[in-house]
């Protein structure tokens, strides 16, 4: 007795609709937390010039700052100075120089107050070009 004869096994398929919907769903998950960033190019052309050595090279003030806080302005060595002491070092040396430069020349290990004590008292002493020095690290 055979009672399944007339019954053929359905064989078994993927269902990809769900598959199709999840993927939709990561696809957008994906798109919302991307972030999206343009870059932008701006094509220059830098203009060229001939550089021939400076006719007058311009009058220097060296200040130099330690570590400890001393500062000395030419030749004058001052121990943890003011900004009165220091501008009226700075009036000193600058006499008699016509648009002199305050080169500033201050150990790493130097408080950033006494540099700006230097800042300040070339302020004050009417100088108005500063720079630092600096050494390059070459390998």
């Amino acid at each position: 007795m055979n009672f399944r004869r007339g019954r053929h096994r359905e064989e078994p398929e993927i269902n990809f609709i769900p598959l199709i919907d999840l993927l939709l769903v990561i696809l957008i998950f994906l798109m919302v937390t991307t972030t999206y960033s343009r870059y932008s190019e701006i094509e220059i052309n830098l203009p060229s010039a001939e550089a021939g050595m400076a006719e007058t090279k311009p009058s220097e003030l060296d200040v130099l700052v330690s570590a400890e806080g001393e500062a000395v302005v030419g030749k004058m060595r001052l121990a943890k100075p003011s900004v009165e002491q220091l501008a009226e070092a700075l009036k000193l040396e600058a006499s008699g120089r016509k648009d002199p430069v305050v080169v500033i020349s201050a150990d790493a290990r130097a408080q950033h107050q006494a540099v700006v004590k230097v800042m300040e008292a070339a302020r004050v002493a009417g100088l108005t070009q500063l720079t630092f020095a600096t050494r390059s690290e070459t390998p």
